[in-house]
């Protein structure tokens, strides 16, 4: 068996870089199907006609699957390895990509929500076996970097994602319930055929890559890694019976709880808020378009800080753009016009390192609970099902404008974790 010592830390060449490379399509992946959800939000409000806080539980289906499936999965990748975590994963979510073809057909809300859980599942799955494999293959000394790196092509897939759907899902315009009531039979059946259809192949060939790269992963080989023995650690000995013993991973679990919540109740707003008469008014299509330099900027985010993470402390840059986040955000909520479109989409670029980042320091010195750590921190991205669905309430009694105040106040705590809150402490 290959333990993660067995590499020479100093050596310049990472002994697992073909297994990483692999790993990174991995991240593209469930970067691009996580951002889909930005496209149908809209799409599906209309097509429903909901209010902003019934079009949030899609993010709340499916990131509360982060909550409920974190730990299972934790368990199920320490019974399988992370390869089968890998494979099972993917395989739920092909899956759950299968499930949007009879929600469109039967044109029913609460089915494309169980389909959001689903696919959810299995991305958690992914993102449980994924994150700490990626941080053991390799120096630990740079492991925050490494996971940026990989986390980039993850911002990737983000990137191309919003295009994609704006493209395909947003391309048939949804008719207004007045507009709806003039059709005739024909044309109402019609009508909603071509909407079934904007969801259904996307998802059907989304389905059809998942299997594929399952059958793939099967077939591959990858180093096969086992906790290395336990280490003095910075926290003065490792006495706890479990993770939860060590403040620096609870704080880290509020930092990624906060994190994941900011930046998807502001991708999921984007579209509607970039069509706001007194931002830039633009059609859902075109707005569909501009999130993608949202996404695109944490993809140029990532590179330019796994370079600057092998220079500067991790905590450092970290605090450096949560601040500057918050402070754009503030603008976004005072400002008008392009100047409040693009101060916001600009968030993106400042998001880029704070999921690797906070994931990485909150491990750090876990030792033997690592494993656990990392199923905790998972388990935090449920952030990303509780936040947007209280920004949606407050954007329905305050406006979408000022509602952005809550992922203000998220960047507000990662700068005190970057700051402060990530050194290793023992909870007495």
């Amino acid at each position: 068996m290959i333990t993660p010592t067995d590499s020479t830390h100093s050596a310049d060449k990472n002994p697992y870089l073909g297994s990483l490379s692999v790993l990174t399509s991995l991240f593209f992946i469930w970067g691009f199907i996580t951002c889909l959800n930005d496209i149908l939000i809209p799409h599906l409000k209309a097509v429903f006609t909901l209010n902003y806080a019934e079009a949030m539980l899609i993010q709340f289906c499916f990131f509360t699957a982060y909550f409920v499936v974190s730990i299972p999965s934790g368990y199920l990748v320490e019974k399988i390895d992370y390869k089968g975590g890998i494979i099972a994963g993917l395989a739920v979510a092909g899956l759950g990509c299968l499930l949007f073809y009879p929600a469109a057909s039967l044109h029913s809300y609460p089915l494309f929500l169980a389909a959001f859980f689903v696919l959810a599942s299995g991305i958690t799955l992914l993102q449980v076996a994924a994150n700490p494999y990626v941080t053991i293959l390799g120096n630990p000394d740079t492991a925050s970097s490494r996971l940026t790196t990989t986390q980039a092509f993850n911002s990737l897939g983000t990137t191309i994602a919003p295009y994609f759907g704006a493209l395909f899902i947003l391309a048939t315009a949804v008719k207004t319930a007045d507009e709806i009531k003039l059709l005739d039979s024909e044309e109402l059946s019609a009508y909603q055929a071509a909407q079934a259809a904007a969801v259904q192949n996307p998802y059907l060939l989304l389905a059809a890559v998942l299997f594929a790269v399952a059958i793939i992963f099967t077939l591959i080989k990858l180093p096969k890694i086992e906790s290395a023995k336990p280490q003095v650690s910075a926290v003065e000995d490792d006495v706890h019976a479990s993770a939860w013993g060590y403040r620096h991973l609870v704080l880290g679990a509020i930092g990624i709880f906060v994190y994941v919540g900011g930046e998807v109740s502001i991708g999921s707003f984007l579209i509607n808020f970039l069509g706001e008469p007194s931002i830039a008014g633009l059609a859902e299509q075109d707005a569909g378009k501009y999130v993608s330099f949202y996404w695109g900027g944490a993809m140029v985010g990532r590179f330019i800080g796994a370079a600057v993470m092998q220079q500067v402390q991790p905590g450092k840059v970290l605090t450096f753009n949560a601040v500057t986040a918050a402070l754009l955000v503030l603008i976004t909520m005072l400002g008008s016009g392009h100047l409040a479109m693009w101060t916001l989409l600009a968030v993106g670029l400042f998001n880029s390192i704070m999921f690797p980042t906070i994931f990485s320091l909150a491990v750090s010195a876990l030792d033997k609970h690592t494993g656990q750590g990392s199923g905790i921190l998972c388990a935090a991205i449920v952030g990303g099902a509780i936040l947007p669905v209280v920004q949606g309430l407050f954007a329905d009694r305050i406006g979408i404008q000022l509602a952005f105040f809550i992922p203000a106040l998220c960047y507000c705590y990662i700068a005190y974790y970057g700051w402060k809150g990530y050194k290793p402490v023992a909870i007495k």
